[in-house]
């Protein structure tokens, strides 16, 4: 038996929380039901009644959407549910990949719907896949699902590769100007400091030795400040306070505020489309996209959009307050609403927003660049400028006698 937390709402729309001892994620859904809560969020602690950890299985989000093609190509073919998993684990390349097919293949054998399955691995499929699934699976177009969240995945893999691979030529100007920097002072500077012990020393020549001095005999002072500074920062990042703070200072920042602001709207816009588009209700889409736009301040709008929806008020309302989406966003949602188009709006808004989301990445990069070659240069500059100044004054001075 494992120990589930979990958080749900219940019939009056309030949000309750608590612990359930069950064997899997499935299970406890069950008895959630049982009790006429809608579950919001279930997370298991990762240890059985043994005692020992229950291990967690890692997929790449690639394989995922590959195989979620795959299936829906099968079934589309008239495959059987059963025999399409079985040929997914004879074709799959990943070993992480198909020992978890196996499993699943295992628990459809034994009467299980794909929905229950594939709860029991919460860490590969989150609550967003399992929900879709469950809606397919209930309405007969599983295959419709399947195919949308391989797009899904698809769209969202192309997007992090792109920001990633748009990050790797700062990071390594970053790493380069650092230890450059960082050998100079415990290499280079240390040899010029006999030279100039009896010479007028200026400002950059003090600053570079004592930082230089600093480095070398309270190296160890510097780790371990810097290991704490970093676990102080780790501590209180994951917390709600802090996120936001630090969400709110991010999107402050030219071009790049932007960017993020964008790439949040563009996350939640396609999640609740696909979601909507494939047979899931608008309240219960809400909840689960909500908690995975990446953006706390958005999941707070949204938060607020789901109770004023639940109120019978309309969805583009509470999220025009604060200012987070656009104006030209809100226009499109309340022309969608009034012809009861949100779903295909929503995709339409996502591929939209999207674009504006790459050009504003490719400006950002390029703000980024240049930032980091200014400070590189400002570096070496004032490297150059503390060794060189205190010797040109001594030749100045000479000369002069």
């Amino acid at each position: 038996m494992t120990q589930f937390n979990y958080v749900a709402m219940n019939e009056a729309g309030q949000r309750v929380s608590g612990a359930l001892e069950a064997e899997n994620e499935a299970a406890v859904l069950r008895l959630l039901e049982e009790k006429r809560l809608f579950p919001v969020t279930v997370l298991g602690k990762g240890v059985t009644a043994s005692g020992k950890a229950k291990p967690k299985r890692r997929v790449r989000l690639r394989d995922l959407g590959v195989s979620y093609g795959q299936l829906a190509d099968l079934i589309g073919s008239g495959v059987p549910l059963l025999r399409a998993i079985d040929t997914l684990v004879k074709s799959a390349v990943s070993p992480g990949l198909k020992d978890l097919l196996k499993e699943i293949h295992a628990r459809v054998a034994d009467g299980r719907s794909l929905t229950e399955a594939l709860r029991e691995f919460p860490e590969v499929f989150p609550v967003l896949h399992t929900a879709m699934i469950q809606a397919g699976e209930r309405a007969a177009f599983l295959e419709e699902v399947l195919r949308s969240l391989s797009g899904f995945l698809e769209r969202f893999e192309e997007l992090r590769s792109k920001v990633l691979g748009a990050l790797i030529y700062p990071a390594l100007l970053t790493m380069l100007g650092t230890v450059v920097m960082i050998g100079a002072l415990l290499f280079f500077v240390p040899r010029f400091e006999p030279l100039l012990a009896n010479a007028r020393k200026p400002l950059p020549t003090t600053i570079l030795f004592a930082a230089s001095n600093i480095l070398r005999s309270h190296w160890y002072v510097l780790v371990v400040g810097g290991a704490g500074l970093v676990a102080l920062v780790y501590a209180n990042v994951r917390s709600a306070a802090a996120r936001r703070w630090m969400e709110k200072w991010r999107l402050k920042l030219p071009v790049v505020g932007d960017a993020f602001r964008l790439l949040a709207i563009t996350r939640f816009c396609r999640i609740l489309g696909t979601m909507l588009a494939n047979g899931v209700p608008l309240l219960q889409a809400l909840k689960i996209s909500k908690d995975a736009t990446g953006s706390t301040i958005l999941s707070e709008r949204i938060a607020e959009a789901t109770e004023a929806v639940r109120d019978g008020k309309r969805l583009s309302e509470p999220l025009g307050v604060g200012g987070f989406f656009p104006e030209q966003i809100l226009a499109m949602l309340t022309v969608a609403e009034e012809s009861n188009k949100l779903d295909k709006v929503l995709v339409q808004i996502a591929d939209t927003v999207e674009r504006r989301t790459n050009r504003q990445v490719d400006q950002a990069v390029r703000l980024i660049e240049p930032a980091i070659l200014c400070l590189v240069a400002a570096g070496i500059g004032l490297l150059a400028l503390g060794l060189l100044l205190p010797i040109f004054t001594m030749a100045s001075s000479l000369g002069s006698r």
